[in-house]
């Protein structure tokens, strides 16, 4: 594997700050010789308390599967290169380069947010995914704990959630979990790359190793939750070819289901993913890059619904059907889980104290 080159951000995804599309300012460095230290070489992650008004979100796109999704955290400490959310920190002002890793806005209130929906005799129950976009067990919520509010407001009114993460920060949460579990109203998948260890601390810097995401799959099972596996994004070039591998050690683990999607790079991520390519594989990165591009019809942004997350293509048909294969081989038979949505209570409040 190709190293990285010396002027490099370690621990970080994004190696730079690209424009914001929505700013009519942007920071540059003109003049290095007047500088004391390396420009945006600021380290610390900053934490923004906001408390929006609204926290769940209605999902339109038919590619989620979920009618709604919960975001307690926007940016994201882990740090992925590829991650699709960078985008959305350009709405609060922010780069979505090295500012969606260091500045992680957390919304406060999340779980008196929740509560409140749920307490209306109007809320009709539907699975709610935990996050639609950043992690909700990214390392801030180690000391936060707004995730961990959030499931117990959801066993509180007896409401379906759906989890997914790479952080095996979840196990703190396996009590609140069973207790859901039992009723059928949570179901959990661990995203996972690939399975060399070398390439994720460059991919996804600040995530779980590999191998504890699989011990998370197997904890989780042996606890009577549900769980399955996310290969994605799968990269053609870099992590296509360990797809039988993820599969096989996540069936293994005792995951019940899988689901894949392709890398797309649209709007800033194009331009961070591709500085990340250069700088760690100089030697393959115009392989990559084209192989990406020939997943998304000539172009590595993918809008169109249906077609985004599978791609098209020779290569994009060929990697799925790897997939099939290896989830033919090593996963026999996949349980189609079903949210149980009679059991959900809105006078929950009613009855007991309040969690806030």
């Amino acid at each position: 594997m190709e190293t990285a080159t010396v002027d490099y951000f370690k621990g970080r995804g994004a190696q730079f700050n690209p424009h914001n599309q929505f700013s009519k300012n942007n920071y540059v460095q003109e003049f290095k010789e007047v500088l004391d230290e390396p420009f945006l070489q600021k380290e610390e992650t900053e934490i923004i308390y906001t408390y929006p008004k609204t926290i769940i979100n209605k999902v339109e796109s038919t590619d989620i599967g979920l009618a709604y999704s919960l975001n307690p955290y926007q940016g994201c400490e882990h740090g992925c290169v590829y991650c699709y959310a960078r985008n959305t920190h350009e709405f609060w002002g922010y780069s979505a380069g090295l500012d969606f890793e260091r500045k992680i806005i957390v919304k406060k209130n999340a779980a008196e947010l929740l509560e409140k929906e749920f307490s209306n005799k109007n809320w009709k129950p539907q699975p709610i995914m935990l996050s639609g976009n950043t992690d909700c067990y990214q390392p801030v919520e180690k000391k936060l704990g707004i995730t961990r509010s959030i499931l117990q407001v959801c066993l509180k009114y007896k409401h379906p959630v759906a989890i997914i993460t790479k952080n095996t920060l979840i196990e703190r949460d396996i009590d609140i979990l069973t207790q859901l579990a039992e009723l059928n109203l949570v179901h959990v998948m661990i995203s996972v790359t690939g399975s060399d260890e070398k390439v994720r601390q460059l991919l996804e810097p600040r995530t779980s190793t590999y191998k504890n995401r699989m011990e998370v799959i197997a904890k989780l099972t042996k606890h009577g939750i549900p769980c399955g596996v996310m290969i994605a994004p799968i990269i053609p070039g870099i992590n296509h070819h360990e797809i039988p591998k993820v599969m096989e050690q996540a069936a293994t683990a005792g995951a019940t289901t899988a689901g894949i999607t392709i890398v797309r790079l649209n709007g800033a991520v194009e331009h961070i993913f591709k500085d990340w390519l250069v700088k760690n594989f100089p030697d393959r990165a115009t392989k990559v890059w084209n192989q990406i591009s020939s997943c998304h019809g000539g172009k590595v942004g993918d809008s169109r619904k249906s077609v985004r997350i599978k791609g098209e293509g020779k290569i994009a048909e060929a990697i799925m059907e790897l997939y099939k294969l290896s989830k033919t081989k090593f996963l026999e038979t996949t349980t189609e889980f079903t949210f149980a949505l009679d059991k959900f209570n809105y006078k929950a409040g009613d009855k007991q104290l309040s969690l806030f």
